[in-house]
């Protein structure tokens, strides 16, 4: 006969999956047949599953990912230009704990958005914290924060992140302050965490984003260097998924 005190005793030191599984030992039959250390293996590995699959739902929720993209459903067509291996290596996530940055370049509705999104998920499957930032959105959050005094305290908490994401990077040129903004993320960043950076621009033509030729150089020889570079090709991806919904609804 199940303890009931026991139940509580795990759920009171936060071991709630151990609890659960306790539960359902109790209530199967087919347990009973189980020597104590299978037993016992059992409740540990559900009390592991559970804190894991908590941990994810919690990296994701902090994530604030834009698409729920994952790296197993990426469309390598091949007009698309992607490299398998390459993308096979990124979703280890290896490169992050080595500090190395991608930068993603295509046309709009090439992609750009889906895939960093699935790297920056692979990351919270490998139990590694990611951000998920429109570019507009993260320099409006610098400026409020300019404001209201809590400029540096953001900036630290953008340097703990083990990947940023920086979405349609040069969409507009950057002003001034901009610019400086963006160079306290990416300089408190470097050598400390990994960043993936989408923009429209092809690389070659990033430089035109930033007005002072000086910050512009500081913060391309912080982010170029040491990182992987994916170029998407092809049409819109928007557009074949349109056309290929007109086709199935005919």
């Amino acid at each position: 006969m199940l303890n009931q005190h026991t139940v509580e005793r795990l759920r009171e030191m936060r071991l709630k999956g151990m609890a659960e599984a306790l539960l359902e030992q109790n209530n199967s039959s087919e347990n009973q047949s189980y020597t104590f250390e299978e037993r016992l293996g059992l409740l540990v590995d559900h009390e592991y599953i559970s804190r894991r699959n908590r941990r994810l739902a919690r990296l994701l929720k902090q994530a604030k990912l834009r698409l729920p993209a994952s790296v197993e459903d990426i469309d390598y067509q091949q007009h698309r230009g992607l490299d398998r291996a390459l993308l096979r290596s990124l979703s280890t996530c290896e490169w992050i704990g080595s500090h190395l940055n991608c930068l993603i370049t295509g046309a709009t509705g090439t992609g750009k958005t889906y895939l960093s999104c699935a790297l920056a998920n692979a990351a919270c499957r490998h139990n590694l914290s990611a951000r998920y930032y429109h570019v507009s959105t993260l320099l409006a959050e610098l400026t409020a924060a300019k404001g209201d005094g809590s400029y540096g305290r953001l900036i630290h908490q953008l340097s703990n992140y083990y990947l940023l994401v920086m979405d349609d990077w040069g969409l507009a040129p950057f002003k001034d302050f901009e610019g400086h903004d963006l160079l306290d993320v990416i300089e408190e960043r470097n050598g400390r965490g990994s960043m993936i950076i989408a923009s429209q621009l092809p690389l070659e033509n990033w430089h035109e984003t930033l007005p002072d030729p000086t910050l512009d150089d500081a913060i391309m020889d912080r982010i170029i260097h040491n990182s992987y570079r994916i170029s998407l090709k092809g049409e819109s991806m928007r557009k074949v998924a349109a056309n290929k919904q007109s086709i199935a609804a005919k």
